[in-house]
C-alpha cells in the first residue's frame, strides 16, 4: 500500500558519517524506495570513477536522469530515500528542484558527525570490503573541504543526527 503523503528523504553529511545505514533503516518501510547514487556510479560509471573531477561529471550525468524519476516515484504516491550526498549548496539546489515537481514532505537528515569518527568507520568499511568504493583518507579529506552545512535560507525541514543514529533533533 502506498502512503497518501509521499516523503522525500535526503541526506547530508561526510563520507562515513552513517548517510546509507540511514537510508537503509528509512528505506525500510512499506511504500518507500532507496535511489543509492554510489550502486548507480558502480553499476554505469565504475571504471570511469578516479578523481573527485570524475566523481562530479558522472554525479550529474546521474542526477539528470534520476531527477525526473524522483520526481515521478514521489508523485505516483512512493515515498523515496534519496542516498545521494547533499553536502553542498548546489546538490541541495538539485534536490530543491525535485521537491518543486512534487507535492510531497521532505525531510533532509543531516549528520554532525566528527572527523575522526567517519574516518575510523571509512578504515572499517575498506577493511570489510562490502562497500563499492574503497575511499582513502585523502580523498576523504578533498571531498570534505567541498562540505557546506545547510542553511536556514535554503528552507529545507531538518532532522539533525548526531555521533550514534539514535541522537536526533529536529529543526
Amino acid at each position: 500500500m502506498l502512503s497518501e503523503s509521499p516523503t522525500l528523504h535526503m541526506l547530508c553529511g561526510k563520507i562515513a558519517s552513517g548517510k546509507s545505514t540511514m537510508a537503509a533503516q528509512l528505506g525500510a518501510t512499506p511504500g518507500t524506495v532507496v535511489v543509492a547514487e554510489d550502486s548507480w556510479l558502480d553499476a554505469l560509471f565504475a571504471d570511469e570513477l578516479h578523481s573527485l573531477k570524475d566523481y562530479v561529471r558522472c554525479s550529474s550525468k546521474l542526477q539528470s536522469v534520476m531527477g525526473p524519476h524522483v520526481v515521478a516515484l514521489l508523485n505516483a504516491g512512493v515515498s523515496v530515500v534519496l542516498d545521494f550526498p547533499a553536502n553542498t549548496a548546489a546538490q541541495r539546489a538539485w534536490m530543491r528542484e525535485i521537491i518543486a515537481g512534487t507535492e510531497a514532505a521532505h525531510q533532509l537528515h543531516v549528520f554532525d558527525v566528527p572527523d575522526e569518527v567517519c574516518l575510523a568507520r571509512l578504515r572499517a568499511r575498506n577493511a570489510a570490503g562490502d562497500h563499492p568504493f574503497a575511499v582513502t583518507e585523502a580523498q576523504f579529506h578533498e571531498f570534505s573541504s567541498h562540505f557546506a552545512s545547510p542553511t536556514a535560507e535554503e528552507g529545507f525541514d531538518l532532522v539533525v543526527h548526531g555521533e550514534a543514529l539514535d541522537q536526533v533533533q529536529e529543526t
